[in-house]
């Protein structure tokens, strides 16, 4: 086990705003603007929270054009996500 790896990833999800759109995206995948729209956040703070994601290696950005839509990639988490949700 990568102890460094799997300690990011908890330090990531550590915070109950990345922990509800981590649960968001498994759900439905979207872009900042949805985020945005279901959280009430200003969208710079969305986006520092993507980036804390995207770092930790949690999110997947594509690109749609001028959109980018974000997908959780990182099946340990969903399996984290799916046991906090039981």
């Amino acid at each position: 086990m990568d102890y460094q790896k799997e300690s990011d990833i908890l330090k990531a999800l550590a915070h109950p705003m990345r922990l509800r759109m981590v649960e968001g995206l498994i759900k439905d995948h979207c872009n900042v603007t949805k985020i945005v729209e279901k959280t009430g956040l200003p969208q710079s703070t969305i986006s520092q929270h993507l980036g804390i994601l995207k770092k930790a290696g949690i999110l997947t950005p594509e690109k749609k054009g001028v959109e980018t839509c974000y997908h959780v990639t990182h099946d340990k988490v969903k399996k984290i996500i799916h046991m906090l949700n039981a």
